[in-house]
């Protein structure tokens, strides 16, 4: 048996590499993202980016946009795909889940669209692994409406900052 004492990751860490885990579900041939609502340290409704149901999934060439060789940033409002967030916030109301005073970790951090439907949603605060490059005026939005915002990696270093 072993000495070393096992370290159990932060809470922040669990419900992010649960994200991570979710992402590998997606279908989108660009880009890999998924969310995780937490509430009570409970997860309550997770979500990847993806086609609709019942939509021929991205991968198999269901968006036209994803899979043409448009730069990164352009032509998005021809693209299929439903957004990781956008999702989970979906996938919470299609089952009847109320997100009021939620935390939603993210692999990236929320586009516009996204930013609203968080913030009408009733979710209070928004981990985010990666800076999605698009999102200056989802952050400044989401700082205006009261919800709280941090990257995970600014609360990563084992502290005690309660995890939620």
């Amino acid at each position: 048996m072993s000495n070393e004492k096992h370290v159990r990751p932060s809470w922040d860490r669990y419900f992010m590499d649960i994200a991570h885990v979710a992402a590998s579900r997606s279908n989108c041939s660009r880009r890999q993202v998924a969310a995780v609502v937490v509430r009570d340290r409970q997860i309550i409704s997770t979500g990847y980016n993806g086609t609709p149901r019942g939509i021929k999934n991205c991968s198999e060439g269901g968006c036209p946009r994803c899979n043409s060789d448009v730069p990164s940033g352009e032509g998005l409002g021809q693209c299929l795909c439903s957004h990781a967030e956008e999702n989970a916030i979906v996938q919470a109301a299609y089952n009847g889940i109320r997100l009021k005073g939620a935390t939603l970790y993210t692999t990236f951090s929320p586009c516009l669209l996204c930013a609203k439907m968080i913030i009408n949603a009733g979710i209070v605060e928004v981990v985010y692994h990666q800076h999605y490059t698009i999102d200056d005026v989802s952050m400044k939005l989401l700082h205006e409406a009261g919800v709280a915002v941090r990257s995970v990696d600014e609360c990563d270093n084992g502290c005690d900052c309660g995890g939620k």
